[in-house]
Order: C-alpha cells, then sequence, then structure tokens
C-alpha cells in the first residue's frame, strides 16, 4: 500500500488542457440559443422551436469538438509514449 503512494508522489502531474476553441464557441452558440428559445416562447412565439433545434445541433457539435481532442490527444500520447 505504500509503494502506490510513493509512486504517485513521483509522477509528474499533468495540468488540465484548455477546450478546443471551436467546442468553446459551439457551447456559447447553445446558450444563446436556449437563451433566444426562451424569450420566444415567453412572448408566445413558436419561433423558439427553431432555436431549440440550433441548441441541439450546437450541442452535438460542442460534443463531438470535446471528444475529438480527447482523442486526438490520447492519440499523440501513444505515439510519443
Amino acid at each position: 500500500m505504500g509503494d502506490n503512494v510513493r509512486e504517485a508522489e513521483n509522477t509528474p502531474r499533468q495540468e488540465p488542457r484548455p477546450m478546443p476553441r471551436l467546442a468553446i464557441y459551439a457551447l456559447a452558440v447553445c446558450v444563446l440559443a436556449l437563451a433566444a428559445a426562451v424569450v420566444s416562447f415567453a412572448r408566445g412565439s413558436l419561433l423558439g422551436v427553431v432555436w431549440i433545434l440550433l441548441a441541439g445541433v450546437s450541442s452535438n457539435m460542442t460534443w463531438y469538438y470535446v471528444r475529438k481532442a480527447r482523442m486526438d490527444r490520447a492519440a499523440a500520447r501513444e505515439v510519443t509514449g
């Protein structure tokens, strides 16, 4: 049990990587589309449905770019290490 603690202390800590820029932009679009949908529905307009669809697409784009960045980092680690 003590060996695991020593190994954990000796391993270098990795700093968290920043989120990819395209994922941040897609997340911003998603949040803004949700806000626009709330405003549209509050005013009684059915245009909010379009904003909900846009929020769904941009949400999927956010997850895609985040996952792609993780896979790219994992592939780079395999090549270098």
